[in-house]
């Protein structure tokens, strides 16, 4: 089984010089690759100087653009994504690896609370797993972790999934649990990172419900769609009984509350039948 090792970095010099020692040290001679989206210090250099393959944006296009180009370079049958900013431990990959081999076809590194960079995004992270575990209906202890080793066959069926920002780990998650792989967690413990981060509470707020949405749309829309389609129509029901009582009559709200609920069930349905084909390529072997 060969490894490959993909690290996303963006001005990440500080981190990289004690990091990648580290790394080297757990990992001997495999494939390790730093994808370096777009920086202006001395990524670059630092990663030559300890033999690290480069493979480099001509400017920043995002953590999952990296990523993406980090999988389609790795030789590896397996792949193990961490960052670049020193958060996580190069000591915690052969326990990933140790669980990868126990029939699971991705291991993703669990944070508790104490890791989490924030309150802000503890309670985000708690709202993210509670939701995608209510949708897939398995314990999903950290959606959002970027630390996790993948079988590069099955990740790569997603690839054209995945987007450029941020929620790559999402959308991945909630990929292979729609296709029937496989998923583990390993708690693990985070450290300090030096610099600053580039993930802001503010501008990423929009993100957050984003990332929420997806959810939703990429493992079944219609468990979304059903039950707000379904609310609609007995709020036009109860109205509808309101109106009758008081006025004898069918008024022109309820119909729209009965054609809004339509509405909402129908295009619950579209998107049902659309993350169907999304997904169905993914048994081809």
């Amino acid at each position: 089984m060969k490894l490959s090792i993909v690290i996303p970095a963006k001005n990440e010099a500080e981190n990289l010089i004690e990091f990648l020692p580290r790394l080297k040290a757990q990992v001997g001679d495999a494939e390790c690759i730093v994808v370096n989206d777009g920086s202006t210090d001395n990524t670059v250099e630092i990663c030559e100087q300890h033999g690290v393959r480069v493979i480099s944006h001509p400017y920043s296009k995002g953590n999952g653009a990296a990523i993406k180009s980090g999988a389609r370079a790795a030789t590896g049958d397996v792949i193990v994504f961490l960052d670049g900013d020193g958060q996580h431990k190069p000591e915690d990959i052969p326990r990933l690896l140790a669980k990868l081999e126990k029939g699971y076809d991705m291991v993703v590194g669990a944070r508790d609370r104490a890791s989490q960079a924030d309150s802000y995004r503890a309670i985000a992270n708690g709202i993210y797993n509670w939701l995608s575990s209510t949708m897939t209906g398995h314990d999903i202890k950290d959606l959002t972790s970027g630390f996790r080793a993948v079988r590069a066959d099955k990740f790569r069926e997603f690839i054209y999934l995945l987007p450029n920002g941020f929620s790559y780990p999402t959308t991945c998650t909630m990929a292979f649990f729609r296709a029937g792989y496989s998923v583990g967690y390993l708690p693990i413990e985070t450290e300090t990172r030096q610099g600053k981060s580039h993930i802001s509470p503010l501008k990423d707020g929009v993100r957050f419900l984003v990332i929420i949405f997806k959810v939703a749309v990429l493992y079944s829309p219609l468990k979304i769609f059903l039950p707000v389609a379904t609310g609609y129509f007995l709020l036009g029901c109860m109205y509808y009984f309101y109106t009758f009582v008081t006025d004898g009559r069918f008024t022109n709200m309820s119909a729209v509350l009965f054609m809004t609920a339509i509405l909402i069930f129908l295009i619950g349905l579209v998107s049902e039948q659309v993350t169907t084909l999304m997904y169905k390529d993914s048994d081809k072997d």
